[in-house]
C-alpha cells in the first residue's frame, strides 16, 4: 500500500488552504523578489514546490546535500528538475570540517550525546544553510503544525533579523498534503510508502511503526524536545501577525 493510499484524507476547507497558500507565495514575491524554497525532498516540500509553479512566482530551489541522505532522496532532484526546467541548487557542507569532525568523533558521533548530534548538524547543514541563504531576502520551507510539539505554534510568517521566512502549509494536515500529492500526479520520495513520514540524515531517519507520531523516526533516541537540528529553530523576533482570516 502507497503513502497515498493510507494518507489522502483531505481537509474540508482544503481548497481554501491551497488558496491561501498560492495568495501567500504571490503576496510575498512582490514584497521579497529573492525568494528560495529549502527542501528536504521530503513530501511537504515537493508540494511547496508545486505551489511555487502554481503561484508563477520567481523562487529557486536548494537542498542540503549533508552527505549522509538516502539514495532515495537524491534521486527526486532530477525529477524535480526535468518537471520544472529548474537547476536545484545543492550545497554541501565543507569537506575540511567533516573530515575534521569524523576523524575525531567517529562516524556515529551523532549517537553518543545530543551535543555532538548537533555539532554533526552544525556542520551539515546549519553552514551550509546559510550559504545557500545568502543574498536572498526569504525563503520558504514545508512546515506544518501538526509536525511536533516544537512547530505547534509556528507562523505563515516569520520575520527573522535578515530575511521573512515563510511557512505556506502551516494549517495543512499529513492528509491535505497527500491529497495535493495525489491531485496534481507529483513524484515523491520513494521512503515515504516504506513508513517513513519524515525523513533526514540516513544515520538518523527509521521507519515508523503504527500508532507512532510522524517524527518518532528522526533521532528516536533522542527525546522529544531536542528533535530539531536548528534550521527550524524559531527566531527571538516576533511572528508577523498572519493574514488569513
Amino acid at each position: 500500500m502507497s503513502a497515498i493510499d493510507l494518507y489522502n484524507r483531505p481537509s474540508a476547507d482544503f481548497d481554501a488552504k491551497v488558496a491561501r497558500a498560492i495568495a501567500l507565495l504571490r503576496e510575498q514575491a512582490v514584497l521579497h523578489p529573492r525568494l528560495t524554497q529549502a527542501s528536504s525532498l521530503g513530501v511537504e516540500d515537493v508540494v511547496v514546490t508545486h505551489l511555487i509553479h502554481l503561484a508563477g512566482i520567481e523562487a529557486s530551489v536548494f537542498v542540503l546535500d549533508t552527505g549522509k541522505l538516502h539514495a532515495e532522496t537524491l534521486a527526486l532532484i532530477p525529477q524535480i528538475e526535468q518537471r520544472y526546467a529548474i537547476s536545484v541548487r545543492v550545497f554541501r557542507p565543507r569537506q575540511e570540517s567533516v573530515i575534521h569532525f569524523v576523524r575525531k568523533h567517529g562516524e556515529e558521533a551523532m549517537y553518543q550525546s545530543i551535543e555532538l548530534r548537533k555539532a554533526c548538524c552544525d556542520i551539515r547543514k546549519m553552514e551550509p544553510l546559510a550559504r545557500a541563504l545568502a543574498g536572498h531576502d526569504g525563503w520558504i520551507t514545508g512546515l506544518r503544525r501538526e509536525q511536533s510539539n516544537a512547530r505547534a505554534d509556528v507562523g505563515e510568517l516569520v520575520q527573522e533579523p535578515e530575511r521573512v521566512k515563510l511557512n505556506p502549509l502551516v494549517d495543512w494536515t499529513l492528509g491535505d498534503v497527500w491529497h495535493f500529492v495525489a491531485e496534481h500526479s507529483l513524484a515523491y520520495n520513494a521512503l515515504h510508502d516504506q513508513f517513513f513520514p519524515s525523513i533526514g540524515c540516513e544515520p538518523c531517519t527509521r521507519a515508523i511503526s503504527v500508532g507512532e507520531d510522524f517524527r518518532a523516526g528522526r533521532w528516536w533516541w533522542e527525546q522529544e524536545s531536542a528533535k530539531e537540528c536548528g534550521l527550524h529553530v524559531q527566531p527571538l523576533t516576533s511572528s508577523l501577525e498572519r493574514t488569513s482570516a
